[in-house]
């Protein structure tokens, strides 16, 4: 069996004790490297390109979500779950926005964060119960538009922006978004540029996965 690589990114030293010692508890799993700094974890994450790294929030220098944002832009494939003591709506929104695959508070059970780890190392996108029925409470709104709901996580989009990612999320092509809201074909070009350039995702793909994750485009029978 294939160990998961983990590398531990917290500025606190009891804390990486800690959750080293329960990761070396078990078999499928492997620390390759701790760190301290956000400016650590990317020069680690490059020369290791471990499976998964767990992201504190809040460390010197660069924080954690600054530091999932760069690590992915350049290495994609790196799993990333912040493990932290925020659940502060911003904090949970900016993680998942920057790309993280997971986000669990410190205190978790040891089960919990173990099956977190195992989880996001698969692929998956997994929250802590806290954290979840934060989620499930702001994209549970099936108004489309205003700041709640799914649209407040992406605040920083115009409404005629958030509605086209929303069409985006049920896979409809620029022609067919043109169409549906009579607008030109390089109208609607160049809102999508401007979608992707605010959510800092590199194509329309990565934008439908942003927008899945809010809890757009689900019900509509497209996906």
């Amino acid at each position: 069996m294939d160990q998961i690589r983990i590398l531990i990114a917290d500025d606190h030293p009891l804390f990486r004790d800690g959750l080293r010692a329960l990761l070396e508890s078990v078999p499928d799993m492997q620390v390759i490297g701790e760190v301290a700094t956000g400016n650590e974890v990317m020069a680690q994450a490059k020369a290791l390109q471990p499976d998964v790294i767990l992201m504190d929030i809040k460390m010197p220098g660069l924080n954690g979500i600054e530091a999932t944002r760069r690590i992915l832009q350049a290495s994609p494939h790196i799993r990333i779950l912040v493990i932290t003591m925020f659940e502060d709506d911003e904090s949970v929104f900016a993680a998942i926005r920057a790309g993280a695959r997971g986000y669990l508070l410190k205190g978790a059970v040891q089960e919990e964060t173990l099956r977190a780890i195992r989880a996001v190392a698969s692929g998956e996108a997994i929250f802590g119960p806290a954290i979840a029925e934060r989620l499930m409470h702001y994209f549970g709104s099936t108004r489309p538009m205003g700041k709640s709901g799914p649209a407040q996580f992406f605040s920083e989009l115009t409404d005629r922006e958030y509605e086209i990612l929303a069409l985006l999320a049920q896979r409809k092509s620029n022609a067919e978004i043109a169409a549906h809201l009579v607008l030109s074909p390089k109208t609607v070009r160049n809102h999508v540029s401007n979608i992707l350039s605010k959510l800092q995702v590199a194509d329309r793909t990565e934008a439908m996965r942003a927008a899945w994750t809010a809890g757009l485009g689900q019900g509509d029978g497209d996906r």
